[in-house]
C-alpha cells in the first residue's frame, strides 16, 4: 500500500469510528455515509471488514440497539422489521428480532394503545376502528389488533 492510501484509509476508519461513537450502525448505513470520502469501493470495504473483525461494526448489535430503542417508542414488529431491512439489515437478522408472536408485544400494543387513548374503553365500533388504525399505522399486525381489541367479549381492553 502506498503511502496515500493508509492515510486515506486511517482517515476512512477514524471517520467510522466517530459516527459509532455517536451510535450503533448498520453496515449498510456506514458505507452509505463514507461512500462520498472515500473514491475506491474495495478500501471502504477492507475497512468496513476490519471494523466488523474489531468488533466496532456489527450488524446483530445495531439490530439489537435499534428494536429496543423502537420498542420504547411504541412501534410493532412489522414497522420496526421494515425500517431494519431499510437500513441494510439481512432479513435472517431482522426477522428473530421482530416475531410478532412473542408475547412481549401483546403488553406493548397495550402499553401504545393506554398512552394514546388512556384507559378509558372504545365507546363504540368507530372508536375501536379509529384504536386498530392507529395500531396499524405504529406497525402491529392484524391478528395481533384484533386479538388485543376483540379478544374480551365484554369490550374490556
Amino acid at each position: 500500500m502506498s503511502r496515500s492510501e493508509l492515510s486515506e484509509r486511517a482517515e476512512l476508519e477514524q471517520a467510522a469510528i466517530r459516527l459509532l461513537a455517536i451510535r450503533e450502525h448498520s453496515r449498510a448505513e456506514l458505507r452509505r455515509k463514507l461512500q462520498s470520502r472515500c473514491e475506491e469501493p474495495a478500501l471502504l470495504e477492507q475497512v468496513l471488514d476490519g471494523l466488523e473483525q474489531q468488533d466496532y461494526l456489527s450488524d446483530a448489535r445495531f439490530v439489537e440497539q435499534y428494536v429496543s430503542s423502537r420498542k420504547l417508542k411504541g412501534f410493532g414488529p412489522v414497522r420496526i422489521r421494515q425500517e431494519l431491512l431499510e437500513r441494510g439489515v439481512a432479513s435472517t437478522l431482522a426477522d428473530p428480532s421482530t416475531d410478532p408472536g412473542d408475547s412481549e408485544w401483546l403488553t406493548l400494543i397495550s402499553q401504545c394503545c393506554r398512552r394514546k387513548f388512556g384507559d378509558s374503553l372504545p365507546a363504540d365500533f368507530r372508536e375501536r376502528d379509529k384504536r386498530a388504525r392507529f395500531l396499524e399505522y405504529r406497525g402491529f399486525p392484524c391478528e395481533l389488533i384484533r386479538s388485543f381489541l376483540w379478544s374480551d367479549p365484554a369490550g374490556e381492553l
